[in-house]
């Protein structure tokens, strides 16, 4: 058999070259498939096995990529067989990297939605209230991060001028920020709320006159739905630029309270009041006297002050409590005849002759 038109030339490669590339892209391909087939399979059940989710993360998404990319990698390693010169070798190479580096975004993009997974399943496993819109945020800036890094790389490779493109996008994004500059200081104070961490979700804050508990904290404002049961909306910047009193973070309760004796009542009484409120107070257990003092003498009364701790947040815990005091305070002032103050008037008249 004559085998001479194996060494044929053609396009600056022989038949046989060809018919070698030919064998080496069929033998690659299907190592390829059998890989993807069987080996992955494998892989999987092992990594179902193990306690870490990373392994299954990186299998599932070599299980997930499609055919053409191994149709690629086999092409590409055909391809060393064979001499491929001028333009048709730059416009291979290009091709292949675009698409290396294509999968390589997919990938971190894929890591990047199992990071913002995994920390609001922790969040949430933990008791804490997620900020959904800051952590989504922040994914998607990190994912479109990476995809405009991959771009550019492509973009080099392809002989595009980058600096002239960035410096184009710089002015570009310069006026963008200053067309959308209070639409991202609130954006970037969404930042601020989300890793400083002032309030959450749950809280009971005071900003201003305003009070209530928040609701949602989102990408532009904050939802607080007030006292009286209508929803606030504020901005984040402003939030961020208040004073915000945040009573969740509040650990105990330091309560001040004052209370009127008439001017008719006994010394020795009087002595005795600190003791009989001292001990109706730390009575309840949460609560725990600082003080009772004899502060003054007022226009109508003697005005005793009580200065209390009370060892919980939360503020119908504190009006129940303050109520159980008041009511020991008048029934143990009932008992032993004390009489409080109350607005009153003397009128002294003199009689002449």
């Amino acid at each position: 058999m004559d085998l001479n038109f194996l060494s044929y030339n053609l396009f600056g490669n022989s038949i046989k070259a060809y018919l070698i590339s030919l064998i080496v892209f069929i033998i690659s391909l299907f190592v390829l498939i059998f890989f993807k087939k069987e080996i992955i399979k494998k892989l999987q059940k092992i990594a179902r096995k193990t306690k870490t989710d990373i392994d299954d993360l990186i299998i599932s998404f070599i299980a997930n990529i499609k055919w053409p990319l191994y149709f690629f990698i086999a092409l590409w390693i055909a391809s060393k067989c064979i001499s491929i010169k001028g333009k048709v070798e730059s416009y291979f190479s290009y091709f292949i990297l675009a698409v290396v580096i294509f999968y390589l975004a997919l990938a971190l993009n894929k890591l990047v939605d199992f990071s913002v997974s995994r920390t609001l399943e922790k969040r949430k496993l933990e008791g804490q209230k997620v900020n959904v819109s800051a952590i989504d945020l922040l994914g998607k800036v990190v994912k479109g991060t990476v995809w405009a890094i991959a771009i550019l790389i492509v973009l080099e490779n392809f002989g595009v001028n980058i600096s002239a493109l960035i410096a184009g996008l710089g002015i570009g994004g310069i006026a963008v920020a200053f067309a959308l500059q209070n639409v991202l200081a609130d954006v970037f104070a969404c930042f601020s709320i989300y890793f400083d961490k002032p309030f959450e979700i749950g809280d009971f804050i005071i900003v201003d006159s305003d009070a209530g508990t928040v609701e949602k904290i989102g990408i532009k404002s904050t939802r607080i739905r007030t006292l009286q049961g209508e929803e606030l909306i504020i901005s984040n910047k402003e939030l961020t630029e208040k004073r915000v009193h945040n009573y969740k973070k509040m650990q105990k309760r330091r309560i001040v309270f004052s209370l009127g004796i008439t001017y008719d009542t006994p010394t020795e009484k009087l002595i005795r009041v600190p003791e009989i409120i001292k001990n109706i107070i730390d009575s309840f257990g949460i609560s725990k006297t600082d003080r009772v003092h004899f502060k003054n003498f007022g226009d109508f009364s003697l005005n005793f002050e009580v200065v209390y701790y009370l060892d919980s947040s939360d503020y119908k815990v504190y009006m129940d409590t303050q109520e159980k005091i008041n009511l020991g305070i008048k029934q143990a002032f009932e008992k032993e005849k004390i009489s409080m103050a109350f607005p009153t008037q003397t009128i002294i008249i003199n009689k002449e002759g």
